[in-house]
């Protein structure tokens, strides 16, 4: 729990930091507040019940005098005045507390899931291969909500609640120092035994609670992703069966969390009532009566009822950060520590390429002890070339095309542009020459333009950029067939286009892009021959400042290619023309 506190510290910005403190500085404030509400009452009821009391002590008869206040009517009003101003100060100084607290947790609830997408957007490609995107989308939607409502709120009123029963021990000790004495070691030892009976229930209802969330959105995301597949091949019991398992045992585990939680507060508040009948009745008993009591027994009751919810509210609030431990130690595995993201908001500056792109015997694993995907490969790409890349599916090409994109490093062997090794420090700055048209299309759900210029903000797209490049694409005459033209929204992943119409419009991207490299991966295996004809014309007329490599499994695609390169179980088999390659293939 410590280190998990050390750490959300070093993830908080510096402002953050500062307001912390001056949300410490306020429950100073609201515990003296409190202390002078109930400090008050004491000579309020005094005036109530005895009015000569008060001025029967010497010190008080000194202040009356000077205030030129000489009878007990006359200080009837002004100690309502200030019993009543200690209360509203009170109350006020509690509210601004509160309001604060729940600004800062969510203030810093927004930093948490920023900083998370942030840092996961600028990870190695490696890293997201490893890991399921709904584990991501779970923390920044759930757990960071958890985070900021079951664990850093509740710290803030642990805190804030320390303060005030320091507040309100130290009147209590004033006005009764055994009472105080017996109160608090009584309710103290209360609280430690529920604290250490429902620890080890509250460690297991956290883990259920941050495993069934990442179970739910999975299953949530798979199905409705693969809706198609789901009905035809009639899944949806399984995938709701799944769904209502997972929705139970969470929901079950956060009730058990709250159950434990609420459960202490109607017994020991019974409990502390008791008390206070108990002292009352003893109070009863001592010369004097209870009458001359009243003042005395009023500031302890008020005390009682001040201190039980606090103590209450303490509990509760470690209850819940139990409960939501295992979600904060998922949301802090997300967060990079400082000094890991000095350089990710950099502009990206594009890496000069004038000659050549060289792998240097290349061998990938996706793993330690997985086995090579690549093995000892060597090529040589002159700057303008147009490369075809052939192979089985799994020979080893996708990955091929990853390392020369800078998405992954080479387990061994060196990738360099220009002679210049592309190492994690510069990929940024090499992938900002790279157009890339992958086999499966990723549109968003946006307009045609919007996903041309993908990336681009809506207000600097150049629409004339935009019209050339699908025209290129063989897809403009396509789009301005449509009422709303390239304003024409595609729906989510391009649900209301045809798969040829995705194709052509991420082609348009690459060539909106204006990119030294183009990279189509299997980028024209849904267009018929003769638009693919086209589209490949367009690409290929490009020019020598554009270098080209293509994909594909129809060796037609590769005609113009000035090289075209074979890939076998991870070993290029093969390199020469179209003709000598894919001749000997036919």
């Amino acid at each position: 729990m410590i280190a998990s506190l050390i750490r959300l510290w070093k993830c908080l910005t510096f402002k953050r930091k500062a307001q912390l403190v001056i949300i410490l500085v306020l429950m100073v404030v609201a515990s003296f507040a409190e202390v002078l509400s109930i400090g008050a009452i004491i000579p309020f009821l005094t005036v109530l019940v005895n009015p000569g009391k008060v001025l029967d002590q010497p010190l008080a008869n000194k202040l009356l005098t000077a205030l030129d206040i000489t009878t007990a009517d006359e200080l009837l009003l002004p100690l309502t005045v200030i019993f009543a101003l200690a209360a509203i100060f009170s109350g006020v100084s509690r509210f601004v507390l509160m309001w604060v607290q729940n600004r800062f947790s969510s203030a810093v609830g927004s930093d948490l899931s920023g900083g998370i997408y942030k840092a996961v957007l600028y990870q190695p490609y490696s890293m997201h291969l490893a890991r399921n995107s709904s584990e991501v989308i779970t923390a920044i939607f759930n757990k960071v909500d958890t985070v900021v409502r079951e664990f850093l709120f509740p710290m803030l009123t642990i805190a804030s609640s320390v303060f005030m029963m320091l507040a309100i021990l130290i009147i209590v000790l004033a006005i009764e120092p055994l009472v105080a004495f017996m109160a608090f070691a009584s309710f103290g030892c209360a609280y430690l035994f529920v604290i250490l009976s429902t620890k080890r229930q509250l460690g297991k209802d956290s883990i259920e609670v941050s495993s069934s969330s990442d179970k739910l959105l999975k299953i949530l995301s798979e199905s409705l992703e693969g809706i198609r597949d789901v009905i035809i091949d009639s899944s949806q019991r399984t995938y709701r069966k799944d769904f209502d398992t997972a929705d139970y045992k969470l929901r079950r585990a956060k009730a058990n969390i709250q159950i434990i939680a609420n459960a202490p507060r109607y017994t020991i508040e019974s409990f502390g009532m008791l008390m206070v009948a108990v002292f009352a009745y003893w109070l009863a008993q001592q010369p004097g009566g209870l009458l001359a009591s009243i003042p005395m027994l009023g500031a302890l009751a008020l005390a009682a009822q001040r201190l039980l919810p606090v103590l209450q509210q303490s509990y509760a609030a470690w209850a819940c950060i139990k409960g939501a431990h295992d979600s904060l130690q998922d949301v802090l595995s997300l967060l990079p520590e400082t000094d890991q993201q000095t350089d990710i908001d950099r502009v990206r500056t594009p890496l000069p390429f004038q000659e050549l792109l060289s792998l240097s015997s290349i061998s990938f694993r996706y793993g330690a002890d997985a086995p090579p995907v690549l093995k000892d490969v060597s090529l040589n790409i002159p700057k303008g070339s147009r490369i075809g890349l052939m192979g089985a599916t799994g020979s080893g090409k996708s990955t091929l095309l990853d390392i020369l994109m800078g998405l992954l490093t080479p387990s061994e062997g060196t990738f360099s542009v220009d002679g210049v090794k592309i190492t994690a420090s510069n990929s940024r700055d090499w992938q900002a020459n790279i157009a890339h048209v992958p086999q499966l299309i990723f549109l968003s759900d946006a307009s045609v333009a919007e996903n041309i210029a993908f990336g681009v903000p809506l207000q600097d797209i150049d629409f004339d950029r935009v019209r050339k490049a699908a025209e290129k694409a063989q897809m403009s005459s396509v789009i301005e067939s449509w009422a709303n033209g390239y304003e024409t929204k595609v729906g989510e992943r391009g649900v209301f286009l045809s798969g040829g119409q995705r194709q052509r419009i991420a082609i348009a991207r690459a060539f909106y892009k204006e990119a030294k490299v183009i990279i189509l991966d299997e980028a024209t295996s849904a267009l018929d021959s003769k638009t693919e004809l086209e589209v490949m014309r367009a690409v290929e007329s490009l020019g020598e400042e554009v270098t080209l490599i293509v994909i594909a499994h129809r060796l037609n695609t590769l005609k113009g290619c000035d090289t075209v390169i074979e890939v076998e179980n991870g070993v290029i088999i093969k390199c020469g023309s179209y003709a000598s390659i894919c001749g000997t293939t036919h």
